[in-house]
């Protein structure tokens, strides 16, 4: 059963019909945001206080056109930042995905509200973050690594709204003949009744891919939280994420169904591509930054 609205959710629970036309995924997106900032501000404070990262510098505020603050400070609106950017980054690489529906009708691929590329979210949405760390002064890897566990916990609850609304990005037919006994049949299989696309399922249904997702995800938030405090050298954690977001989500779109793509001779899903390309990175990254670190105190690092 999927919740479109909150008014879907109060009636199915309560019986009590309210006009509550507010979308569960959206709802679901925002405390996305909130539990993620909240956990970028811990970190923020952690590391402040540990001298590895300094103030941030705010243009155009103060006698002297500028005015520092604590790096946790910023986080509401690098929040606002980033989501927005997220957002349309989204959208635009799902259209670039489907071309050719964008051509056929492009209002309905534009406004549409469901159709969303998580790493198109992801990959804008951190170059417009960048954007922002850089012109507060603050250090690029610092705040890469603060902010790796709270992406990561922003995109497990984002999931669980796809899952609660029904938007679309579930996966293939359940094939009921691979499911182990003890499992039960709701977590191998779901129809979506009343989703917000409004797509019938057919019996024996598909696997609710958002679902894995989210489990995916907050078991890598736990292991990116319980390892923030590593002593390897500053970029190490973000690594560390890329990798994980990358195998999570190659692992899931082979039970889901997205357009292929061509690229010098290989075939695969958007998503793919993308997800090789960034578990490579992390992977790099990892290798590279692994050896243990000595922390300077903030004011001496420069990325």
């Amino acid at each position: 059963m999927s919740f479109p609205y909150l008014s879907d959710v109060v009636q199915t629970f309560t019986g009590i019909s309210l006009p509550l036309p507010l979308p569960m995924f959206g709802l679901f997106v925002g405390l996305a945001v909130v539990l993620a900032s909240l956990c970028l501000k811990q970190e923020l404070r952690r590391l402040y206080t540990a001298g590895q990262i300094g103030m941030a510098t705010l243009s155009g505020k103060g006698a002297n056109g500028s005015t520092m603050t604590h790096p946790q400070m910023v986080v509401a609106d690098l929040a606002f930042v980033v989501t927005l950017a997220g957002i349309v980054g989204a959208r635009i690489f799902h259209i670039l995905e489907n071309l050719d529906q964008f051509f056929a009708d492009p209002s309905s691929m534009i406004f549409n509200r469901s159709g969303l590329s998580i790493f198109g979210g992801l990959i804008i949405g951190t170059l417009a973050g960048l954007i922002c760390v850089r012109r507060w002064k603050l250090p690029l890897r610092p705040m890469l690594d603060a902010v790796a566990p709270a992406m990561m916990l922003g995109y497990a609850l984002g999931r669980v709204g796809c899952q609660v609304s029904g938007d679309g990005d579930w996966g293939t037919v359940a094939n009921m003949a691979l499911k182990p006994g003890w499992l039960p049949n709701w977590f191998w299989t779901q129809s979506y009744e009343n989703n917000v696309v409004g797509i019938l399922i057919p019996a024996p249904g598909v696997y609710p891919t958002p679902l894995y997702e989210s489990v995916m995800g907050f078991i890598c938030f736990a292991l990116l939280w319980s390892v923030r405090k590593h002593p390897f050298q500053i970029g190490w954690l973000f690594s560390l994420y890329l990798l994980l977001a990358g195998i999570e989500r190659l692992l899931i779109e082979q039970i889901r169904i997205n357009p292929v793509l061509s690229f010098v001779g290989l075939h695969a899903t958007q998503a793919e591509f993308i997800s090789v390309a960034i578990m490579a990175l992390g992977l790099v990254g990892l290798v590279l930054l692994s050896r243990r670190a000595e922390f300077k105190k903030a004011g001496a690092i420069s990325m």
